[in-house]
């Protein structure tokens, strides 16, 4: 797809079947935007497209300040180039705003070559979460990144909203799936845990927003599945708390589907991958009413969620809804729609005169 200048419409490129897509976010990190990546390159894949992904793996690395999970790769401006070059897409997609978005920004623009980009993330927050720089001053350099791209994918209409009106162009709406192979309600954990069960699942980091959850006066257990920076921390302050690691697979799948309520207390997440793996596997959904869960949960025809600025009384409210309501709304969340989309969004990487 191409966008029309002046308008807000966009125009079909269906030859498009070479893509690249250029991200900081890659294996082995485990997160949203390597699901989603990994997962919509699989159904471009099965469509008959020839996708290459470009991560931090081809290149030497530097761990992350404060994240050292997450590799940085190290000016990777020249070997950048002679991958895209010997690639030849069809279509380019920068996923990230990191060293290999940035160079891959920098080779388009040198080249002349047409590209999209993607907001995954709320840099800007992150960044202030950890620095205190100032949110306006990071997301003036989020325009400048972004704008010099033919558009910008986001997961979520509320986020599209609100890009736009902090001045970012070409804003075009992406949404997200679950792998319904992967997520059941049953079989479930038997976690040996005074019920209800009131569980987190993902990062253990400062902007996943865990000490709000662990605050909270419920009753039962709450559990946490996953790992992070900040894991040692929390375990430290809230040793009435389970922590229970990292799990994947049917693990996964299986400490999902053994909780009672699936407690989500981020505030800066563009959609959360994780709300829907929670209702794919049978588990009410609670919340802030925030970008991300709004957008979900606020669209279903039935309670599968509660949202309010209360988190407890989200979390109590979430307690009484039917789980049975919540597998069915899932579904009709296809990764094979939102790979198409993708596809929707693209432009050709045309070289300009």
């Amino acid at each position: 797809m191409l966008y029309q200048p002046g308008s807000d419409k966009l125009l079909a490129f269906p030859g498009l079947s070479r893509i690249l897509i250029v991200t900081d976010a890659w294996t082995p990190q485990v997160n949203g935007v390597v699901r989603t990546l990994r997962t919509i390159t699989q159904e471009m894949q099965a469509m008959g497209k020839i996708v290459e992904i470009v991560g931090p793996d081809r290149f030497r690395t530097v761990p992350m300040p404060s994240y050292p999970e997450i590799r940085l790769a190290i000016l990777p401006d020249r070997k950048l180039a002679k991958l895209i070059d010997a690639f030849k897409p069809d279509a380019l997609h920068i996923a990230t705003e990191g060293p290999l978005g940035l160079a891959a920004r920098a080779y388009a623009r040198r080249r002349k070559i047409a590209f999209t980009t993607a907001f995954h993330t709320r840099f800007a927050e992150y960044l202030q979460a950890r620095t205190k720089i100032p949110l306006p001053l990071t997301y003036a350099w989020l325009r400048w990144f972004h704008g010099a791209g033919s558009g910008v994918m986001v997961a979520t209409q509320s986020l599209r909203e609100e890009l736009t009106a902090r001045g970012f162009k070409n804003v075009r709406a992406w949404s997200r799936g679950v792998d319904l192979d992967a997520f059941h309600p049953e079989p479930r954990e038997n976690w040996d845990l005074p019920r209800p069960i009131f569980a987190y699942v993902g990062r253990v980091a400062v902007e996943k927003n865990l000490r709000a959850f662990l605050d909270l006066k419920l009753p039962g257990s709450k559990l946490v599945v996953g790992d992070g920076p900040q894991r040692k921390a929390l375990e430290r302050d809230y040793p009435d708390a389970h922590f229970a690691g990292a799990r994947f697979g049917a693990d996964l799948a299986a400490a999902y589907a053994g909780a009672d309520v699936f407690v989500f207390p981020s505030k800066t997440d563009t959609f959360g991958l994780v709300v829907l793996e929670a209702l794919a596997s049978g588990l009410p959904v609670a919340a802030y009413p925030v970008t991300g869960p709004v957008d979900i949960l606020g669209e279903a025809p039935a309670p599968v969620g509660a949202l309010n600025e209360d988190l407890r009384q989200a979390a109590l409210d979430a307690l009484t809804i039917d789980r049975t309501a919540c597998r069915p709304y899932a579904e009709t969340y296809s990764w094979t729609a939102c790979a198409q989309r993708f596809l929707d969004n693209l432009v050709p990487a045309l070289r300009h005169a």
